[in-house]
């Protein structure tokens, strides 16, 4: 065979590679966004056009060293409480380990908000938004917070369909009815998105707002291990259309990105938690304002601290590394 016909073979071989590929990336991005408008219709579905919450300009610190802290604003809207955060957690991410920790700050816990007195914690974002919110982090546990995200919780039961459409399994402990428009009979059971916002909302537990705070960090745990899964990664496009219009966050995309990667190609397996106040940090009171947790500052700053620290961490990544050189041996 001649070198010009080789060549030919050669170039209509590459040329064929090429067309292929485009045509498979052409599918993949009219998939990418038929997917994230079809995510984007679904949740819109049933809401009403309201304007924008404008807030105090967010003064968050970049980011250092691989660590990202995100404030994380949940408001369970049902008529009955101001515009108080229902829920308030910080969710750290670590780029280098792609660990990912979680921490729930229970909105009755007594302190100094800025300029304004002692409150419970959860007031700070009626009074202030989330910047008011991250100083007063700032102010009583020295833990600095990057940015935030104010999730609508009437979107969940929509993002936990998409995420896990054959639902997800959780473990009840007693029946659950009152005030979440439902019945939840006990014992195993699998919930599809609106039966887990029910189970995550319910107020009236045996172990009073504690209960509450443990399941909704046992549903985002299990939803994250869904999350990692390839119908989920197929499906992605189409949850960030079902996000959209239920999150106002000043997270960039970039850095959503980067997080988003971290988790799915991450070994992490499980999100660590932690609640603020921790064991034997606190005691019940009662002020103008109600029921509040008085807590020890000092014991509780350390704990956040320490669960939050590089080194520990750093530590935990090089355990795993040695496991994994044990087990190869």
């Amino acid at each position: 065979m001649k070198r010009s016909e080789r060549r030919k073979k050669k170039n209509k071989g590459l040329r064929n590679f090429l067309i292929v590929t485009a045509l498979i990336l052409s599918v993949g991005i009219v998939y990418a966004v038929t997917q994230y408008y079809s995510g984007l219709s679904l949740a819109k579905e049933g809401m009403e056009n309201e304007d924008e919450t404008l807030f105090e300009e967010f003064e968050g610190a970049d980011p250092q060293f691989g660590e990202i802290n995100v404030l994380l604003l949940g408001s369970d809207s049902r008529g009955d409480e101001d515009a108080r955060a229902d829920t308030l957690m910080i969710a750290h991410y670590n780029q280098t380990s792609h660990q990912m920790k979680l921490v729930s700050i229970m909105r009755d816990t007594y302190v100094d908000i800025p300029d304004h007195g002692y409150h419970k914690i959860n007031a700070a974002f009626s009074i202030g938004g989330p910047e008011l919110v991250r100083k007063t982090i700032k102010e009583n546990f020295d833990v600095d917070i990057h940015s935030y995200a104010i999730v609508d919780f009437t979107g969940f039961s929509k993002i936990v369909d998409v995420i896990a459409p054959d639902g997800i399994e959780v473990d009840i402990p007693y029946a659950m009815s009152h005030g979440i428009g439902m019945t939840l009979q006990p014992g195993e059971q699998v919930l599809n998105g609106e039966q887990l916002l029910g189970y995550v909302r319910f107020r009236h537990d045996i172990q009073s707002d504690f209960g509450r705070v443990e399941r909704q960090q046992e549903a985002l745990s299990k939803l994250k291990e869904q999350a990692v899964s390839i119908h989920s990664i197929m499906n992605l496009p189409k949850l960030l259309g079902v996000v959209e219009p239920y999150i106002n966050t000043n997270v960039d995309s970039r850095t959503i990105l980067t997080i988003g990667k971290g988790l799915l190609i991450g070994k992490s397996e499980k999100i660590e938690t932690l609640r603020i106040p921790v064991e034997n940090s606190f005691e019940d009171k009662r002020v103008a304002a109600g029921a509040v947790l008085s807590i020890d500052f000092e014991k509780n700053k350390q704990a956040l601290q320490q669960f939050l620290s590089t080194e520990e961490e750093t530590a935990t990544t090089e355990l795993d590394k040695a496991d994994s050189l044990e087990t190869k041996e």
